[in-house]
Parts: C-alpha cells; sequence; structure tokens
C-alpha cells in the first residue's frame, strides 16, 4: 500500500513544478509560543524554491538549489548562504523540490488513521540531525497531492504548513529563482 502511495504521489509530481498558498504555524514548544505566517510557495525540480510570505511581514526566502537569500524588504536586508546547510537532508521541506528525494531521505510509515481523505505519513530521517526528528505528510486520498506537512524537531517544536490552491506547473520561470540584490540593501552572511 505504502509503495502504491509513493508512486502516485511521485507521478503527480513528476512535472516541472508547483505553486501553492500556504498558510504556517511554528510552535517552540518550552517557551509555549506559536507563530503563523502566510503566503505562497512556487517550486521547481530539483532544487529550487520560492517562498513569498505576506503575512505578518514580508519576506522571501529563495534558492536555485545552490544558493539561499532571505530577503527582508521592510529591514532592507539580505541573508546569504548555501542551500545545503539549510535545506539538506529534508530540512525545510525541502523535498517537495523532488518528491523522490523522500524515499532516498527517509523511512517512511503509513500511519494508522480513521481519516477519509487523507493518507498520513511518517518519514523518519535516515541521517537523524538535532533540528529535524520527524515530518508527517498528509496526502490527499482524491489528488495525491500533498496537503499539509508538519516537521518536529528533537526538542518537541513542530511546524505545520498548510497547501492549499495547489497548481501543478509544467515550466515555471526560471528567473522566479534568482535574486539581484537591490542597491543600498544590507548584506549578511548565514552561518553554516
Amino acid at each position: 500500500m505504502l509503495d502504491k502511495i509513493m508512486d502516485s504521489v511521485e507521478k503527480k509530481y513528476a512535472v516541472a513544478g508547483f505553486s501553492a498558498c500556504f498558510i504556517q504555524e511554528s510552535t517552540l514548544k518550552a517557551m509555549d509560543i506559536t507563530d503563523s505566517a502566510s503566503g505562497k510557495v512556487t517550486v521547481k525540480r530539483p532544487g529550487k524554491m520560492r517562498w513569498e510570505y505576506e503575512e505578518p511581514d514580508r519576506q522571501i526566502i529563495l534558492t536555485d538549489g545552490k544558493d539561499l537569500w532571505i530577503y527582508r524588504p521592510e529591514d532592507n536586508q539580505v541573508m546569504i548562504g548555501k542551500f545545503p546547510s539549510f535545506f539538506g537532508d529534508g530540512k525545510g521541506a525541502s523535498f517537495l523540490s523532488d518528491i523522490k528525494l523522500i524515499r532516498q531521505k527517509f523511512n517512511i510509515a503509513l500511519e494508522d488513521t480513521d481519516r477519509d481523505d487523507y493518507y498520513i505519513l511518517k518519514l523518519l530521517p535516515v541521517k537523524k540531525t538535532y533540528d529535524l526528528s520527524y515530518i508527517t505528510l498528509s496526502i490527499s486520498k482524491k489528488t495525491f497531492c500533498v496537503e499539509e506537512i508538519i516537521t518536529y524537531n528533537l526538542y518537541g517544536d513542530e511546524t505545520r504548513i498548510k497547501l492549499v490552491d495547489i497548481k501543478l506547473l509544467e515550466n515555471p520561470e526560471d528567473s522566479m529563482f534568482v535574486f539581484s540584490i537591490p542597491y543600498g540593501t544590507e548584506v549578511l552572511e548565514l552561518d553554516e
């Protein structure tokens, strides 16, 4: 059953990319703090992602698969780093940029659930890290789209991303994944 589900998901995402609106909730368990954000994501295989946060603050997180830019226009600031350091091994929902990575990077289990509308998959990273304990995916039984991603770290913190209005794209523009630093913007290097 699990292989059939993964085959169907991989077939669904065999196109060049997709876009969706997202709602994100991040909970820091020890401090009992939950932050919410929303915006739009566009993904292109392999490795290209553009997360445009609209609420509560405008921010763009962009990668071309090698470099990473985090642009905060209201702070007139861009942070630059390397994609693998921050999104490698499935962190930051990076597997969305190549769904086939799920089988390579995770041990997958189908969760027992009484939900009629979703398959719930639990992904345990093959390579353990403190910032990623496991991920659960909610996959629509009707469309085989990934509609919710919940990541958990070692401290019990959770990041929940709900994807809505998912549109499969044959050829997202490469220019969407290139960042030109606006003149006068403060540039900071992210620690690897």
